[in-house]
């Protein structure tokens, strides 16, 4: 695995506001769903939901992902009125108890993402399927003028598993994330964060290669995001569950951030905020 020591690391534009990347930092998950994979990362009701954002806050959290729709493998696909509603309640919870919180909302639906912008100020929004299931959305992000995190996947949540052959793995990827952010380039995207896209449409094996890799993805001078929070290629390999996959994500995280991260998507904030904390005082010194 190749250590990145950028002196330069790239910035993020949130809606005026110049966000300072060199020290990486923390989106804590924030799940309005009833079939995410972590049953500890759904919240329904809407006191639930202030006082998780209040904990991310409070640990250190720089952004709060919010998602209605669980793109876990075979999630269920949902209609998206109930997405909407979904996330009209828990985003009003949390801009009406904390205005000034970063928010980013978790959808691959362009009609959702307009409705969350104008309604609620959303600042980002976290498309899992790079604009390929909805062809609006680049358009939409474009007349917005938010943030977008790009992720790489093949088909939707609910048979994404069936498409994990790949020439190569690195170099399909290379030119997949080439050619996206060229398109958003010319609808006018401004502010582009890269998102591997781990645990969709990958094996566990392409999972360790990509990590082993991720250097490579700093070769686009954009922001990298990462999201291995708990998720199958640690629990998986480790023969548990994602209940007992703390550790394992407080490894991989570090790695991570080894290899360029940027910013960390996670369940637990107080640990990403540490992990944050010890390897950029290492890379430091």
């Amino acid at each position: 695995m190749q250590i990145v020591t950028r002196k330069k690391r790239p910035t993020l534009n949130l809606k005026g506001t110049l966000i300072d990347l060199s020290t990486p930092l923390v989106m804590g998950i924030l799940n309005v769903t009833s079939d995410s994979f972590y049953a500890n990362s759904r919240y329904q009701e809407k006191e639930a939901i202030i006082e998780r954002a209040r904990q991310n806050i409070n640990e250190g959290v720089c952004i709060i992902d919010v998602g209605a729709y669980s793109s876990r493998p075979q999630a269920k696909d949902i209609p998206e009125q109930k997405e909407m509603r979904r996330l009209d309640m828990a985003l009003s919870a949390i801009r009406e108890n904390f205005p000034h919180a970063y928010l980013s909302v978790d959808t691959f639906r362009a009609s959702v993402a307009r409705m969350c912008i104008e309604n609620y100020g959303v600042e980002i929004i976290n498309d899992i399927s790079g604009g390929e299931l909805d062809k609006e959305m680049f358009a939409t992000i474009a007349e917005k003028n938010v943030a977008y995190i790009l992720m790489h996947m093949r088909g939707t949540p609910q048979n994404m598993m069936q498409h994990t052959e790949y020439d190569d793995l690195i170099a399909d990827m290379l030119q997949y994330f080439a050619q996206k952010t060229e398109q958003l380039r010319l609808a006018g995207v401004c502010d582009i964060i890269i998102d591997t896209g781990f645990g969709f449409s990958k094996t566990l094996d392409d999972n360790y290669r990509l990590m082993n890799a991720l250097h490579n993805f700093t070769v686009f001078d954009m922001p990298i995001l990462t999201g291995i929070s708990r998720k199958s290629m640690i629990y998986k390999l480790l023969e548990t569950d994602p209940e007992h996959s703390m550790n394992g994500t407080s490894v991989l995280n570090t790695l991570a951030l080894l290899g360029g991260t940027d910013i960390l998507r996670v369940h637990d904030v107080k640990e990403a905020v540490e992990t944050v904390k010890l390897v950029t005082k290492t890379l430091m010194e």
